[in-house]
């Protein structure tokens, strides 16, 4: 895991492209991946556990993908809810970078890839699915998740992955009074628990 993923908006060195296999929503394909972001040899574990549970996203609206490195999780609600649109949210550049090719590589057109300043602020999102970079330390990771998933739509559910060893069920505890600062139709729950990870749910009444 490359720390300037978590803590640089633009990797240092130039960029060195490479092919990965991978298998997104039941197909194989390729993507390019790079060093400098977030799992570049393919799909993580935690990625892996919460695409395997969710259930499909939304088939309408506006689907949110928090941390979406070269884009496996927003490349998988592309492909399973077409007539959505799918924001692919990062802070690193290059991850950004990778996704807008591995969108096109797949031709996909649902999906915006974006750094967060560039979402429109009044936007809410019905689906959100996120591996949450947790080792940026716990005040700017409870920054970031303050400012998502109060942007969750009425009705609409956003689902974390987070390892049990790295906090899941100390974050799982701060989720709902922090949530209930904003609106008390929320609620939150742990679904899901599967190799060390936790998947946690956050629905909006």
């Amino acid at each position: 895991m490359d720390a300037q993923h978590y803590f640089s908006s633009a990797p240092d060195g130039p960029i060195r492209r490479r092919a990965v296999e991978v298998e997104l929503d039941g197909r194989a394909v390729t993507v390019t991946t790079a060093g400098g972001i977030f799992s570049p040899d393919g799909i993580d574990r935690g990625t892996a556990v919460l695409l395997r549970h969710v259930p499909r996203p939304t088939p309408t609206g506006e689907l949110l993908d928090v941390g979406c490195g070269w884009g496996p999780i927003a490349l998988t609600m592309a492909l399973q809810a077409p007539q959505a649109r799918i924001w692919a949210v990062d802070v690193n550049e290059r991850s950004r970078t990778l996704c807008r090719e591995n969108v096109a590589t797949l031709g996909l057109d649902n999906v915006v890839v974006a750094a967060p300043e560039e979402v429109p602020a009044a936007l809410e999102f019905t689906t959100i699915w996120s591996n949450p970079p947790i080792r940026i330390g716990k005040p700017q990771l409870h920054a970031l998740l303050r400012g998502w998933l109060p942007r969750l739509a009425s009705g609409g559910e956003a689902w974390l992955v987070v390892q049990k060893n790295l906090g899941a069920d100390s974050l799982q505890k701060w989720l709902g009074p922090m949530l209930d600062e904003h609106d008390a139709g929320f609620s939150v729950d742990r679904p899901e628990t599967q190799k060390g990870f936790r998947l946690l749910r956050t629905r909006r009444d």
